[in-house]
Formats: structure tokens, C-alpha cells, sequence
């Protein structure tokens, strides 16, 4: 018996996007259209300026755009602000918070989905926040405010608020920023667990290498999708050394994908 194929967490046909007036100049995505399975890490790649971000911000509702955009098969449009919140959580970019905040109160935010207006935090929110600072090895942090940390501390709080959503589909764009390579690694052991769990993960990387780690990969070139396949698949490694002009190559190392300069 076959196994019954995957379904999409996000679809996307024919996104364009325009910064400033709509002039071919000002277009930064052409007519982009792709499919994200859900249950699996996809991550998006490309040069700089390709659009990733772009595009992550439209598949989050953050962006204007021309085309359609489907979370479970539904238009975004459909979607409540309230349901939106509670299933997809976003982490951006230089992120930032109240300095003065607590952590505890930074990572309590990613709760508010999912409680009543003027209600308190319950006792599942608080378990929630403590599971996803203990996740993020930020638990020690709870009691300090945001600005005393440094940058990599306070992205790992950001991204434990990104995980006490309890979210189906996580969009991250450079979650790695600041980090360090051991806590890079730790974010993908995190990623990994979450997609055992039955979520959906997408991220913008730059660090090939990591994405390389994904189970599917979107390469993206000058506001376009170029190709979208699984990791593993050598048309997915052409398809990567080509938009970066031939300069990198992809080889396995003792089981792992990696990227070597071209000599």
C-alpha cells in the first residue's frame, strides 16, 4: 500500500509583491507560487536579495501582496486575527522588546492567543513558558530584564516566546543571528523535535550548511522560485550551486550535506 502523501500547511500561487508604486522596478516577488508539507522543515535559500524574507513575511500575513495565500487550504483572508495568532507563530528578523521586560513576561506574550480579554495567565500558559524557556535554555533568565542580555541570549528568548504559541506552522526568518555554533546546534535539535511532534517549520537561512539539514529546500534567485525539492535530491544541489554562480558545491560528508568552495 502506498503511503498516503503529505498535505500542505501553506500555499502559495502566484505572490507578487511591490515596494513603492507598482513599477517592474519596485517588484521584489514575481508571480511566486510553492507548496510547504506540512509536518516538515522547509527551509528557503538564495543570494542576498533574492526575496526569501519577502516571501516568508507574505506566507505570515505580514506583507501586501498580489496572488493567494492558503494556510490548511483555507485563504488568509478567512482567518481571524485571533486564529492567525494561535496557528502560526512568527519570528523575524532583529527582533526586538521592551528592554525593561522581564523574560518571563517577554516569553508569557507568545500566550496571548490564546487567553480571554483581561484574563489572567493559567496555569497551562505559565507550564507553557516554562517548557519553552527550558527548551531554549533560557529558563535561568526568567527573572532579568530583556536588556540585560546579549544579543544571543535575547534571541534565544525570542524564540522561546516564538515556541509557548504552541503553534501548528513556525515561520522563522535568521533564527540563527547571534548565535553561537553550539546553540546553533541546539536549534536544530529543537527544530527536529518539533517536527517529530507533527508541526511545520520554515526558515530563512543563511547558513547553508544548516538549511542543508532541511527536509526540503526552496532556492530562490532575484524574487523567484528557482526550485523547490527534497534536500537529498541532486536536482535540489544543482538547482543551490547554480544560484550561488557555480562558486560552492554540495557534497556528502560522513552522511552529512555539506558546502565546499569550488576550486
Amino acid at each position: 500500500m502506498s503511503p498516503k502523501p503529505l498535505t500542505d500547511a501553506l500555499q502559495a500561487q502566484g505572490l507578487s509583491v511591490h515596494l513603492g508604486p507598482k513599477t517592474a522596478q519596485n517588484e521584489v516577488l514575481h508571480s511566486v507560487s510553492l507548496n510547504v508539507p506540512a509536518a516538515r522543515w522547509t527551509s528557503v535559500v538564495g543570494p542576498n536579495g533574492a526575496g526569501k524574507s519577502t516571501l516568508l513575511k507574505c506566507l505570515a500575513g505580514l506583507l501586501p501582496f498580489q496572488g493567494s495565500v492558503l494556510w490548511d487550504d483555507r485563504p488568509l483572508a478567512t482567518w481571524t486575527a485571533k486564529s492567525r495568532a494561535s496557528h502560526l507563530a512568527w519570528l523575524g528578523q532583529n527582533q526586538e522588546g521592551a528592554p525593561d521586560m522581564r523574560v518571563w513576561d517577554v516569553v508569557m506574550l507568545g500566550r496571548l492567543p490564546h487567553q480571554g480579554w483581561l484574563s489572567h495567565d493559567s496555569d497551562q500558559d505559565s507550564a507553557e513558558v516554562e517548557q519553552a524557556l527550558r527548551a531554549t535554555q533560557a529558563w535561568d533568565w526568567r527573572e532579568r530584564a530583556l536588556g540585560q542580555l546579549s544579543a544571543g541570549e535575547r534571541q534565544r528568548v525570542l524564540l522561546a516566546r516564538a515556541l509557548a504559541v504552541q503553534a501548528a506552522v513556525l515561520l522563522m526568518d535568521e533564527p540563527l543571528a547571534n548565535l553561537d555554533p553550539p546553540h546553533q546546534m541546539d536549534w536544530l535539535h529543537l527544530v527536529r523535535s518539533l517536527v517529530a511532534q507533527g508541526r511545520t517549520v520554515v526558515s530563512v537561512l543563511h547558513e547553508i550548511p544548516m538549511a542543508l539539514c532541511a527536509d526540503e529546500l526552496v532556492v530562490m534567485k532575484e524574487g523567484r522560485v528557482v526550485h523547490q525539492g527534497q534536500t537529498a535530491d541532486p536536482k535540489t544541489h544543482l538547482a543551490l550551486e547554480a544560484v550561488f554562480e557555480d562558486r560552492i558545491q554540495v557534497r556528502s560528508v560522513q552522511g552529512q550535506w555539506v558546502t565546499l568552495a569550488k576550486p
